[in-house]
């Protein structure tokens, strides 16, 4: 499958009349590559595909990357880059511009002498943005690893149980179940905690009576899952269920109408203007979702802001919720792949309010 991006990559080149891509950043690396190391970098042309690494990958990068020529660049890689773009006759090469800081392009700048930098935005994200069937497989596993880990924990919510102990459980068993960690630092925010959108696991002991906030997701095979679920410990006043019954109200909203061909903007208001009707918009202060793959966040972004069309293969959480600081918060989130005639939903943990203890 790699070898179909980085032929996708070159026609990408060729449209913006680039002559070579020097490609730096690790996930952009693995994308088009399959080289999963910690050193390397991708330098692609028209009629080459190299993959320069250090000594310690050598043997594992002839492995991985099988659409690549291997190179084992010297003590500066730039020095080794610049070899090979005079071997080739090429005198402009694109950088990640987001990736490379000003002090390295400097370096970068006096060692290809009179090759000339351009750079590069977004270029190999806009190929990730669209997920091939083997890429959705794998995501399908890391959502179904999701939804195990929240049905094991559900036992261990109870008074008591230290929010950090409740996230070192979910880890473990992720873990244990083949993932390589979470997909960002666990979420587990009780009682008033639960109104911060990211309030990651303290050392808060669960009470009685109060929203338990579980936002986390597997890292599996390169590829990030990402739930969210609230529950609630105890018995929940009249403001409890509301909030809650407006976030589901939203988010299942927002599910049945969401296609292919809508901006992310769109997408945005299936939720924003549902809780805005109830008089909580001022409370949904982040939007409604974001892009998922290789990365927790990526494009495109389902926001007010975003004008970004989707597409059938485009992957993306659907996540809208209400925070009442001082009270308490509700969020709940699904992944979902836009396809021809809608979406697919890849979570499928049961979103009525689940009442413990």
């Amino acid at each position: 499958m790699p070898d179909k991006r980085v032929i996708r990559l070159k026609e990408k080149l060729a449209e913006r009349g680039l002559e070579a891509l020097l490609v730096s950043h690790p996930v952009n690396r693995r994308y088009l590559s399959g080289f999963t190391g910690s050193s390397g970098y991708l330098l692609i042309t028209a009629d080459h595909s190299w993959l320069l690494t250090d000594f310690r990958y050598m043997s594992q990068a002839a492995e991985q990357a099988t659409a690549f020529q291997i190179v084992e660049h010297g003590p500066q890689p730039i020095e080794t880059v610049r070899e090979l773009l005079s071997d080739a006759g090429i005198s402009s090469v694109g950088f990640e511009q987001d990736e490379v800081t000003f002090g390295l392009y400097s370096v970068w700048t006096e060692a290809l002498g009179g090759v000339k930098l351009v750079p590069v935005g977004g270029m190999v994200e806009q190929l990730r943005m669209v997920k091939d069937e083997s890429e959705i497989a794998i995501m399908q596993e890391a959502a179904l690893l999701a939804d195990e880990t929240f049905e094991h924990v559900l036992g261990l919510l109870q008074p008591g149980v230290a929010e950090t102990d409740i996230a070192l459980e979910m880890e473990v068993f992720m873990r244990s179940r083949g993932a390589t960690s979470s997909s960002f630092d666990t979420i587990v925010a009780s009682g008033e905690r639960s109104a911060l959108p990211h309030g990651v696991a303290s050392s808060r002991r669960l009470g009685n009576n109060e929203f338990v906030k579980l936002d986390f997701g597997a890292y599996y095979k390169g590829y990030c899952s990402d739930l969210t679920r609230t529950v609630f410990i105890g018995t929940p006043t009249d403001k409890h269920r509301e909030i809650y019954e407006i976030v589901l109200e939203a988010q299942l909203h927002a599910l049945a109408n969401i296609k292919a061909g809508m901006t992310g903007g769109e997408a945005d208001a299936l939720t924003r203007d549902i809780i805005s009707k109830y008089g909580y918009g001022d409370n949904f202060g982040h939007g409604t979702g974001h892009g998922l793959g290789m990365e927790i966040h990526e494009a495109p972004r389902l926001s007010k802001l975003s004008n970004t069309v989707l597409t059938p293969g485009m992957t993306v959480t659907v996540e809208p919720g209400i925070y009442l600081p001082g009270f308490g918060g509700v969020r709940i989130e699904d992944d979902i792949v836009i396809t021809d005639n809608g979406i697919r939903i890849l979570t499928s943990s049961l979103k009525k309010l689940k009442l413990l203890g």
